[in-house]
């Protein structure tokens, strides 16, 4: 079993990368915004949204942890100055570790202008309803920036199976190939 983290800003290109990486291994993707946007047309995006969120994940990653699949490959947003956060990442973790799971963290990084031109690509849109008003879209993914820190610092991450890859002038399926090589999926 393997667990793949993809994480970076918003519109960075974790979860089309993710469809790109699922198509090339044996793995399944379960990107973030699976869980967000069936709980968005009911609670908007609140406190209760994230409570749910949470929890869907988590049984999720318990379920898949105990099966015989593969592996899986799961996308966030890591706000790396929020606790929260943090205890996420490790309680997912944990989940898999726990079953014999081997765990890879892969963090994208791309430039503002790359980023808020890949918030309006089709894909997002067809795969993100939330994300479709995008002056709202575009504005948060700004904003964000100012509020947390959403790219590690050299040497936060300390796991062993660990890339980080600056994917704004590289394609998707070029990044999860490069993903596949270096971990061996």
């Amino acid at each position: 079993m393997k667990f793949v983290l993809v994480f970076g800003p918003q519109a960075v290109g974790k979860m089309t990368v993710g469809f790109e990486l699922a198509s090339i291994t044996e793995l399944k993707l379960f990107h973030n915004h699976m869980t967000l946007e069936m709980l968005n047309p009911i609670f908007g995006f609140s406190a209760e949204t994230w409570r749910l969120s949470s929890l869907f994940r988590f049984e999720i990653f318990e379920a898949v942890a105990k099966s015989d699949m593969q592996g899986l490959i799961f996308t966030y947003v890591w706000a790396f100055d929020q606790q929260e956060d943090w205890d996420f990442v490790n309680e997912t973790c944990r989940i898999f570790e726990s079953h014999g799971a081997e765990v890879y963290f892969v963090e994208l990084a791309a430039t503002l202008e790359e980023r808020l031109e890949r918030n309006k690509t089709p894909h997002r849109l067809e795969q993100k309803p939330s994300k479709r008003n995008l002056e709202h879209s575009e504005n948060e993914l700004k904003a964000s920036m100012d509020k947390y820190r959403l790219n590690s610092l050299d040497g936060e991450i300390t796991s062993e199976h660990y890339l980080r890859i600056d994917n704004s002038n590289s394609s998707p399926s070029e990044v999860a190939q490069l993903i596949k090589d270096e971990f061996k999926l």
